[in-house]
């Protein structure tokens, strides 16, 4: 493998590796702050019990997802130096506005919880959490607008001189459209993690401690852990909801600004000028050059429709974007190689399915776990604890996979053009990593 090879292969696996733990983070901290209020309310002990229980979960997290994003940093400046050059003036914005105005802000207020048990009143102690539950949030905003900024370059030109893109607008960067269709998509996702956790931990424990038999294991079951099954559910319902309703607004936004991630994430691989249909099962190679791609299951129209809200609507296919882009970008690059256009297609058709599939878990979850609770009961069922256990990986994989159909889909870029009038402020991913030989360094 050569340099970009290695520095793409060093990146994703530290990327997936840490937005592993991102999606409970910004999801567990705010289901942790309601828990806490409950118990000021309230005052029931049950509340109390939680709040801690699922509060240690939240920091073991919270510390691994901080180790985990510092490499990230490093790398941005070692493997993608040329990255870094290119896009420092605007990318560098968001992530100062992350660490100063959130993380910061985000860790002070978090060692404030840990450590004010018992040296604040509740009502304050109360709104540590909360701050910190809003501050999570907010990183994630900024963060994601560094993203969607690489996805849709917005409030930005281009300077010859110094061959780096300069910021024009803060105010346009933060107001992308593509950034305002990722963070809902990405915190309701979150959402649906952090609930699909509580539910799957609380119904294990609720089953296990049912089961038994025993008086006063089924008045913990009854009084702590089905409060929090059916809290646990109403937040996976409303993040669902809101999981789905996003996506297919982000999806729409996609067609118009990527057509060919969406066209790889679909296989598109023949002209569709009547409507394009919504792939289930595609067999073949799905390599880049569409060639032996054959349609199984399909659901005539159904593409068409999602883009544009018409079962007829043409949508471009991977041979013809790549036919366009050649035209508007070269079909070869500083080195006369030719650039393939198109993303892997058997990584970005699949990881848009898995992304699907993997939620569905949380689907029946909650299904399940809903009906199991109803009317005051509390299950012992076995199948309702498996599903618990097998349902508490799943969200995170959905998140992943979604996270590299993101990425992956970019490719081949690292900032993609924008289709609107920002066609100069682009930079492809092999023109991005560092120019410094392995083993060098400067004299400096």
């Amino acid at each position: 493998m050569d340099v970009l090879d290695l520095a793409r292969w060093q990146f994703a696996i530290t990327t997936v590796y840490h937005f592993i733990f991102v999606p409970l983070t910004i999801g567990l901290g705010p289901i942790v702050a309601i828990m806490q209020t409950a118990w000021v309310i309230t005052k029931k002990d049950r509340w109390l019990k939680l709040t801690k229980f699922f509060g240690k979960l939240f920091l073991i997290n919270f510390a691994i997802g901080v180790v985990t994003g510092i490499v990230q940093e490093f790398q941005f400046g070692m493997t993608w130096s040329a990255y870094s050059r290119f896009v420092g003036d605007v990318f560098g914005a968001p992530l100062a506005m992350e660490a100063l105005a959130a993380f910061f802000v985000e860790s002070t207020f978090l060692g404030l919880w840990i450590f004010g048990w018992d040296k604040l009143n509740k009502k304050l102690h109360l709104a540590m959490i909360w701050l910190v539950a809003i501050s999570t949030n907010l990183s994630a905003f900024f963060i994601l607008a560094a993203n969607s900024w690489m996805q849709h370059p917005v409030g930005t030109t281009y300077n010859p001189e110094t061959g780096r893109a300069e910021m024009t607008s803060i105010g346009d960067v933060l107001g992308n459209s593509t950034l305002w269709a990722a963070f809902p998509h990405t915190v309701t996702a979150s959402f649906l993690t952090a609930g699909t956790v509580v539910t799957a931990i609380a119904t294990w424990w609720m089953v296990r401690l049912a089961r038994t038999k025993k008086a006063d294991d089924l008045e913990k079951a009854r009084n702590v852990y089905r409060p929090a099954v059916r809290l646990g559910v109403l937040v996976m319902v409303v993040a669902g909801a809101g999981v789905i309703y996003s996506g297919d607004v982000q999806g729409q936004l996609m067609f118009q600004q990527q057509p060919m991630k969406m066209a790889s994430a679909e296989a598109l691989c023949e002209p569709s000028p009547n409507g394009a249909a919504f792939s289930i099962l595609s067999i073949g190679d799905l390599n880049n050059d569409c060639e032996g791609v054959t349609r199984l299951i399909s659901i005539p129209g159904a593409t068409s429709f999602l883009a544009d809200r018409s079962f007829t609507a043409p949508i471009k296919s991977v041979p013809e974007l790549q036919a366009e882009y050649e035209q508007k970008f070269g079909d070869t690059d500083a080195d006369g190689h030719p650039i393939d256009y198109s993303p892997n297609l058997a990584l970005t058709y699949w990881s848009f399915r898995l992304m699907i599939g993997w939620a569905a878990f949380s689907l029946a979850l909650a299904v399940f776990a809903f009906w199991a609770t109803r009317k005051g009961r509390v299950s012992d069922s076995l199948w309702l604890s498996r599903l618990g256990l097998v349902s508490l990986a799943t969200p995170f994989l959905a998140c992943s996979f979604g996270w590299i159909f993101t990425e992956a889909g970019r490719q081949p870029w690292v900032v993609a053009p924008n289709p609107t009038g920002l066609d100069d402020v682009r930079l492809l991913t092999a023109r991005g990593v560092s120019d410094i030989s392995p083993g060098s360094c400067s004299p400096r």
